[in-house]
């Protein structure tokens, strides 16, 4: 005789694995389950104790049944109607489920083990059971641990192991992603999702690869996972046809899924849930639940005579008092949506007709597009069936379309929606010719399917960087970090940003909060790193390390520093980039090595301009000149230092000279210092003694001039090496060989640029005249006719009495060749004559154009100079009694003057006219008292020797 008996209980009190225990006790045996998720993981337990030849899987999309089957495991919708020792039904309390009650309740009036029967559920299912079920006994199963209120909590303060449950995909989406970014991810588990995704997703909670579940539902229903805590962001549902608040048997349900074996478990609220009131608190941990008074039921003897019969017999009224018709179930409404159409009345005319309309309909909405969506795919099938199978191209075409990995998770989830449909009517015996195979590629793109969208949900929800670093923090171990040569760091295998020099920066794809966890574990794991690249740094050769035109230190491409402002300008200190983390050993040794870098640079680069600081010889006047050379960094305007210049005696220029100082007519410098190099240094040397904001950028080496920019100081182009001069600047040393041409020049009385000028300056004729101007002369510009160069004369090796005799032509062809170039300009001629005719105009212009001569352009240079400005822009020299150390017979400004050089032309007076006269000057002021000679004149020697004559 069977025994039949009611196990009921909170959740989590191994009800399930208790009925799987008493079924292999058994020869024989049939479970039903609540979902296919649960369905495949019971299968699979049984799996491993009886091995998979006598256990099979039957639900509405898989069918897996082995020739010696003695077990099956089912859902409740799918359970075969075989004979077995024992028969057990789980999550009966879905009795009164408005959806799928109806199911629940047929199996529990007519489903029976041979020997034994269990009814697994809840508390309150007690009375309806005793009603409705003769001779049953009753069996209850407590907690091994406690429930209980836990408050409510923020998303981004929940405790580790922890579930937050979630009634629509977007919801849980959005929970998932806030997850994501504040603890490092999150598993999600949903009904919709195919076993393979579930069991993917359930997996890495398990593993504690993440710490937090994201679910809906259906974590409610015997999914037994390791969670301790149990959230509800929100406290009503969609229901299928309304939003209603959740009931408290079910919020029971979910919640009592915290808490493992005898580890106590809690629940509380979150997100937009409001608080639960004290009842409903008491309630859910005590497990006390008002008891389920009515059942939904559906009448299971069909009669398939004709549609209408069918559905009257569906909706036929229970004559129990604790059953009740459920609402209108999908089914029902498809078969009556078919029902209605002209090609489904003229062609269901039978009773096989109708059962097999029947099996259609049972056909799951799982694309879930709308009813008459469903309803014209129905029709598709249901005409395929009464002519024999669903075609197989058909299939196929259907198949293949769905086929796709590629698309987000909503893309992937409708696919896997789609397939679910083929898979369904795959298992349908003789739907399809070949089911074994149907079966198998249906089965096989919905794997694919499922991976493709665990791939796309762990991408998406799982950050598995941060998961790995805060599981391995938690696990207090120590976390093994990894610098490449691109300076790329990962931790434990894991991309966690880059080491620049000795200062990480953290993937700025993270949110402050992940970056904050990030940088603790990555500076954790680069203590080692740390010691080892100061090591490295501090024995690298000067060849690796550079400054910027802005003041930074780099080793490599990586910034490690930069210089501030020191006691001196030759004198920068260091400011490095270390992070705190590195240690205050690591930022002194950086330091350090910075410092002797930059000192080492300064005094290579200015090596002749500290020379002379330390050079104790200079004295007086020579030594107070050279310290305004080493406080302007070896470069002075002369108009700034005029008077020191003037009282600078021969002895002490000397001196000045030796240490390479060159006093030029525009500048007093020295050479050596003017290389790219030394003028990069001198500009950030300048920069931040001075305080700037950004420091100027030396020009591109090897430009004799440069642009003069009317908002750069004239300091700038100072410190750069170039004067300015009109609109361009020239390079100091070019400016100086100029003016040393110029001196041999009547600059009174007017002369042309040679070609030597140009040369040196690079400039055209015309941008030449341009710098003239701003060095103070005037440039008038005048045209003539181009000269051209007298034929050069025949060398005295080419005349006739020096040809060479060796090879003379013979007279027959010095006739030929005499003959060849008269017939040449013969036809040239009539060329000529022949175009002329054709275009008249043309040949009137080319001989008028033959006819003029070429002209060309030239301009004459006067020292002209204008008032001087502030900025002492201008050049050139000096008018006669105004000169600071200038020439005391030309009245030119001095410089230093080739050796041996005298001048042409002189001051006005001097030159010759046009009549090749001296010109005379007249004046009725008493002639003026001969000046001293300037000792610094090169011609002052040659002046005393004349005197001693």
């Amino acid at each position: 005789m069977s025994r039949i008996t009611a196990v009921l209980g909170p959740t989590n009190t191994g009800k399930t694995h208790y009925a799987i225990e008493r079924m292999l006790a058994h020869r024989t045996g049939v479970i039903g389950l609540p979902l296919r998720l649960l369905a495949r993981e019971v299968y699979d337990r049984i799996v491993k104790a009886r091995g998979p030849s006598v256990v099979a899987l039957v639900t509405g999309e898989e069918r897996i049944v082995p020739p010696r089957t003695q077990y099956w495991v089912a859902t409740t919708e799918a359970m075969p109607e075989v004979v077995a020792d024992f028969v057990a039904i789980d999550e009966i309390q879905l009795c009164a489920d408005p959806q799928r009650g109806h199911v629940f309740t047929d199996r529990l009036l007519r489903s029976r083990g041979l020997h034994e029967t269990l009814l697994l559920g809840s508390d309150t299912m007690r009375q309806a059971i005793a009603a409705l079920v003769d001779k049953v006994q009753f069996m209850r199963r407590d907690r091994f641990s406690t429930l209980s209120w836990a408050g409510t909590k923020k998303i981004s303060r929940m405790p580790s192991r922890s579930a937050i449950v979630g009634f629509s995909v977007d919801d849980v989406y959005a929970i998932a992603e806030l997850l994501r970014r504040q603890k490092g991810g999150a598993a999600v588990v949903m009904g919709a999702l195919s076993p393979r995704t579930r069991n993917a997703q359930v997996a890495m909670y398990q593993s504690g690869e993440v710490d937090h579940l994201v679910a809906t539902d259906a974590i409610g229903m015997g999914l037994n996972l390791d969670i301790r805590h149990v959230g509800f962001s929100s406290t009503v549902k969609f229901d299928g046809r309304r939003m209603r608040p959740l009931f408290p048997h079910e919020m029971g349900q979910i919640a009592g899924r915290a808490g493992r074996h005898t580890e106590p478990g809690t629940f509380g609220v979150t997100g937009e849930a409001g608080p639960l009131d004290e009842g409903l608190i008491g309630a859910i941990e005590n497990h006390r639940f008002a008891p389920i008074s009515r059942l939904v039921w559906r009448n299971p003897r069909l009669e398939f005579g004709t549609m209408d019969r069918l559905i009257g017999s569906l909706e036929a009224s229970p004559e129990s008092e604790w059953l009740m018709r459920g609402r209108e179930a999908d089914d029902l409404s498809a078969l009556k949506s078919l029902r209605e159409l002209p090609e489904i009345q003229d062609r269901v005319t039978t009773a096989p007709d109708v059962r097999l309309l029947w099996d259609v309909c049972r056909i799951p909405d799982f694309r879930s597009i709308s009813p008459a969506e469903h309803t014209s795919l129905l029709l598709r099938i249901f005409s395929f069936l009464q002519e024999g199978q669903i075609p197989a191209d058909w299939l196929t075409r259907a198949i293949d379309r769905i086929d796709r990995t590629q698309g987000d998770i909503d893309a992937l989830s409708k696919r896997l929606a789609f397939i679910r449909t083929w898979t369904y009517v795959a298992q349908r015996t003789g739907w399809v010719k070949d089911e074994t195979y149907w079966r198998e590629a249906t089965r096989t793109v919905e794997d694919r399917l499922s991976d493709a969208l665990h791939a796309a949900l762990t991408q998406r929800f799982v950050d598995r960087r941060t998961s790995v670093l805060m599981r391995r923090l938690k696990q207090k171990e120590a976390l093994l970090a990894e610098v490449n040569e691109k300076g790329e760091v990962s931790v434990e295998g894991e991309f966690a940003g880059r080491l620049e020099g000795f200062r990480f920066r953290a993937d700025a794809t993270q949110n402050p909060d992940e970056a904050r966890m990030l940088n603790r574990a990555s500076y954790e794991a680069l203590k080692p790193e740390f010691h080892l690249r100061a090591d490295r740094f501090y024995n690298a050769p000067d060849t690796e390390l550079d400054f910027t035109e802005q003041g930074g230190l780099m080793w490599g491409d990586a910034a490690i520093g930069k210089l501030v402002k020191g006691s001196e300008p030759m004198k920068p200190g260091i400011e490095a980039f270390v992070d705190e983390e590195a240690g205050a050993e690591i930022a002194e040794k950086v330091t350090r090595r910075l410092q002797h870098f930059i000192d080492r640079k300064v005094a290579t680069l200015f090596e002749p301009l500290q020379a002379m600081q330390r050079d104790e010889a200079l004295t007086g006047l020579a030594r107070g000149f050279a310290f305004r050379l080493v406080e302007n960094l070896g470069l002075i305007r002369r108009e700034d230092v005029a008077n020191e210049v003037r009282e600078l005696d021969q002895e002490a220029r000397g001196s000045l000279r030796k240490h390479g100082v060159r006093f030029g007519q525009f500048t007093i410098f020295l050479p050596a210092l003017l290389k790219p190099a030394p003028t990069r240094l001198r500009l950030v040397l300048s920069g931040l003694w001075d305080g700037l904001a950004e420091f100027p950028e030396s020009p591109p080496p090897g430009l004799v001039t440069i642009p003069n920019l009317p908002d750069v100081p004239a300091s700038t182009y100072t410190l750069s090496g170039y004067r300015p001069a009109g609109d361009r600047a020239i390079r100091i040393d070019m400016l100086e060989r100029l003016a040393d041409m110029l001196r041999m020049q009547d600059t009174r009385g007017g002369f042309e640029a040679n070609a030597d000028m140009l040369s040196i300056t690079g400039m055209t004729l015309e941008q030449f005249a341009g710098l003239m101007e701003g060095l103070g002369y005037a440039a008038e510009k005048g045209e003539r006719v181009k000269t051209r160069p007298d034929p050069a004369p025949v060398p005295a090796e080419e005349t006739a009495e020096n040809v060479d005799h060796e090879h003379p032509l013979t007279e027959e062809e010095s006739v030929l060749a005499a003959e060849t170039r008269a017939k040449w300009e013969a036809e040239q001629a009539e060329k000529k004559r022949a175009e002329a005719e054709a275009n008249p105009e043309a040949a009137e212009a080319e001989a008028t154009e033959e006819a003029a001569p070429e002209m060309e352009v030239f301009y004459t240079f006067r020292w002209a100079p204008k008032p001087r400005s502030p900025r002492g822009a201008q050049g050139g020299p000096r008018r006669q009694g105004a000169r600071a150390d200038g020439d005391q017979r030309s009245g030119k400004p001095k410089g230093d003057r080739p050796k041996g050089g005298k001048p042409k032309g002189g001051k006005p007076g001097r030159g010759k006219n046009d009549r090749g006269d001296k010109a005379k000057n007249f004046s009725a002021r008493p002639p003026k008292a001969d000046k001293p000679i300037d000792p610094d004149n090169p011609f002052a020697v040659l002046a005393a020797l004349k005197d001693k004559k």
